[in-house]
């Protein structure tokens, strides 16, 4: 897929912070979407859940008050991409 998803929509980049918690697992939150936090076992599956979420916290917003203000994927970009090795 290009820059546009299967609705048609403009793919936003959306900054996730990552941290380890002591008790192992890996939260991610994020100051673009207000009330994105997910957890998860590895940093990979708190990715995963955090774009759900995201997805839904922002067709919510869309419903009720408008758009969130993100920026859109320009043709070239840096992604840090995780793999166990």
């Amino acid at each position: 897929m290009g820059a546009k998803d299967k609705r048609g929509d403009m793919e936003k980049i959306i900054n996730i912070h990552i941290e380890k918690l002591p008790e192992g697992v890996y939260l991610a939150t994020s100051d673009d979407v207000q009330g994105l936090v997910a957890q998860g076992r590895t940093a990979t599956e708190a990715l995963e859940i955090a774009r759900d979420v995201a997805r839904k916290l922002i067709e919510a917003r869309a419903q009720r008050a408008g758009t969130i203000n993100l920026t859109t994927i320009s043709d070239s970009f840096d992604y840090p991409l995780i793999v166990n090795a």
